[in-house]
């Protein structure tokens, strides 16, 4: 049986565009499951960080999942799974920790994705 140069080509660029889209797929997966983290810092001089375990019972209570909470130079860092774990969180806990607490989103995100999270964010704030 001899295989015609013509249908060989095609084949071999029909495996090559298959392996591309499950390439692109694999990666676009890949950047869906982003983690998130809060930074909890104390807003005035002389303030000390909020305590993990109250961080977590309120966490708790509102059904949100963490990884990991962690002290680092007077903050308190919580990573998350998505971006969606951290936006729950950082409104419960806007609600929660008595005033004097800044709590912030540091995630690594690209300009144009960053203007958009500022603008879902705070859109509660306008007018």
């Amino acid at each position: 049986m001899v295989i015609n140069r013509h249908t060989l080509r095609w084949f071999s660029l029909g495996t090559g565009a298959v392996v591309l889209l499950l390439l692109a797929v694999c990666f676009w997966a890949a950047l869906q499951h982003r983690e998130s983290t809060l930074a909890i810092r104390p807003s005035g001089q002389g303030a000390s960080m909020p305590d993990g375990f109250f961080i977590w019972h309120h966490l708790d209570a509102n059904g949100i999942r963490f990884k990991s909470i962690t002290p680092k130079d007077d903050t308190l860092l919580i990573k998350f799974d998505s971006r969606a774990q951290s936006s729950a969180a950082k409104e419960v806990l806007d609600r929660s920790l008595p005033q004097g607490y800044t709590v912030a989103q540091l995630d690594d995100d690209t300009p144009a994705s960053l203007w958009i999270s500022r603008l879902r964010d705070n859109a509660h704030r306008l007018g």
